[in-house]
Formats: C-alpha cells, structure tokens, sequence
C-alpha cells in the first residue's frame, strides 16, 4: 500500500509486425476478468501442490531468457490448469532445435508479442520533415508448448530452480532489500512507502502471524518504491479509491508476485479488498492489464538488476 500522505511481454515472434489487433487485448482482459469475478488471482497460484511447478518464473528453456509482462500472468495460469511440472516453454521450432518435438495432439498456449515499427513510408516523411519518425504499435499472437508436452528433449534446458528450504530467514530476499540501498525502515503495526519523503517502513517480521509474510509485504512496497520519480516515474497522483490509485496497486500487487516466483518464494494477495477498483479499472480499458503487467515487470527486473550487481561485486571481490 502507500501512505495517504502522498499516496515486457516478450516473445520470440520473428516477421513483419501485424496492425495493432484490438480483440487480442479483449480475449486477454476477458480472461484476468473472469478469474478476477471468480475469486482467483492470476499472479497468485497454490504453488507446490502435488505434481505442480514450484514457484518461478516463467522462462523460454532454449534460451533462458525470462517471459515477461502479462505473459507471466497466462504461462503461470497454464501451469496451473494442466498441473504443468515445469515453468520452461518452446515454439514448436525451438522444440526441433532441442532435439526433441512436441507430442501429437498437444495444445500450446497462446503469448504475445508487443512492439513498435516504424513504417517505410513514415520514416521517408520524418526525413523530409527533419522530424523524429512515429513508431505505431503492434501486437501478435504466437504458440508455445510447456517442456511437458514434448519428448526428446536434450537434457539440461533451463532448469527450474530448487525450491527454498522451509525457514524463517530468506537470505535471497534479505540480500535484494539490502541491495536495492532503499530508505528501509522497520517498525510500527503498518506497511506503507511514502513517496513524498521516499521510504519504506514495514513492521517487524514477529508481527506477522505467517513470517515469509515479511518479505511478500516488503516487496510490495518495494515495488511501489520503484515508481518514485528518480526511479520509474510512475503516477502517484491518485488517492484511495481512485483509478490511478489501483493502477499502481496493481502493478505493485503483480510486481511483488514476481519478484516472489523469482527469489522462489511462493506469492500471495497482499490486498485483495482492492479487487473490485481492479476490475473496475480493467473493465473500462482493455489494455490497463498489459500495461500493469508491464509496469510489474520493469520494477522487478529494476530491483532484482541490484542484486544481480551486488552478486557480481561480490565474486569481483572474492
């Protein structure tokens, strides 16, 4: 939450971009939507339950690179309704070049791809024009298959990382707080980041009934830190209850989901009494949970880019 005081989808899509496709928004809002007026959260699942993947992000398991944006939300969703034991994905092309092949009659799911391009007409008028040329958006669809449904893979593509052994204490996540050298304060009954004066305080991990919920909450709000002006420049205008209020409650609410599943912690809701502002929210615009889940991902890999540096410092010292 922030205080009242002043409170990438990636793909490996190849080819010329399509025109901006305005149902591809819809059929993914559609979605967040219904399990949203269900009762589920789509960054929130009952990691490790019997045969399911344990929490992570999802990744591509040729490459390793990392899906991002609202493709965590629908992958994550996708291991989940087919009880996937992996959160690594192909092409059907991908499967080839791993040696293997995806099994007859397997159903992928469907990613996106967004982008910008500048047409050659354009970029012809902003020449003569001695302008900067319009880049116009665009979005795909392309199909990609859990490892699950292929056989024949090489082994050793992207392996999910081991689970944390049940503590108190998570060293990962103690390391990402300290590195991100963040005004972090302890103490009082409340969580809240204030951006006007730039800090953070959260109440002692005793305090909490469940004590991984420290770290879920700290990350919440680390998340909200992000957005500060000298940071990712988000909108902090809104007051409780307004739209740009659950906007940023949102993204901060997905944001700590995945910089959870990256630190292997497993997520939770840490508001879910702001479920009925996001809907309204995601009602009214089609695009606003792209732009959350895109919002969520900069500012994880913002934060998790610090413990990424301190780690190298760290081996650089060693």
């Amino acid at each position: 939450m922030r205080s009242n005081s002043n409170r990438r989808a990636r793909g490996e899509a190849a080819g010329a971009p399509a025109q901006p496709t305005t149902s591809l928004y819809d059929d993914v809002t559609a979605k967040i939507i219904a399990e949203l007026e269900a009762g589920r959260f789509p960054w929130v699942q009952p990691w490790g339950t019997a045969g399911t993947a344990s929490p992570g992000l999802p990744r591509n398991a040729l490459t390793g690179r990392q899906y991002s944006g609202v493709n965590v939300l629908i992958l994550w969703g996708a291991v989940i309704d087919s009880g996937f034991p992996s959160q690594s994905w192909l092409t059907f092309r991908q499967a080839l070049e791993a040696g293997g092949s995806v099994r007859k009659g397997e159903k992928g799911t469907t990613v996106v791809y967004a982008d910008r391009f500048i047409p050659k007409g354009e970029a012809e008028r902003a020449s003569r024009a001695d302008e900067d040329p319009r880049a116009i958006p665009f979005l795909k669809r392309f199909t990609v298959f859990n490892v699950d449904q292929c056989e024949g893979l090489r082994p050793g593509l992207a392996a999910d990382p081991a689970p944390l052994p049940e503590r108190e204490i998570v060293p990962v996540a103690e390391a990402l707080i300290k590195a991100s050298k963040a005004d972090f304060r302890i103490g009082g009954s409340k969580a809240f980041y204030v951006p006007s004066q730039d800090f953070i305080q959260v109440p002692p991990q005793p305090a909490f009934y469940d004590q991984i919920n420290y770290y879920r909450t700290a990350l919440h709000e680390l998340t909200h830190w992000t957005g500060h002006g000298s940071r990712l420049a988000r909108d902090f205008s809104g007051s409780f209850g307004t739209k740009p209020y659950a906007r940023e409650e949102l993204a901060a609410e997905m944001g700590s989901a995945f910089l959870c599943a990256a630190l292997g912690i497993e997520p939770t809701v840490r508001h879910a009494d702001y479920l009925a502002h996001w809907l309204e929210v995601l009602r009214e615009e089609n695009r606003a949970i792209f732009r959350a889940a895109s919002a969520a991902s900069k500012a994880a890999d913002y934060l998790l880019a610090f413990r990424d540096e301190d780690m190298a410092e760290g081996r650089m010292a060693a």
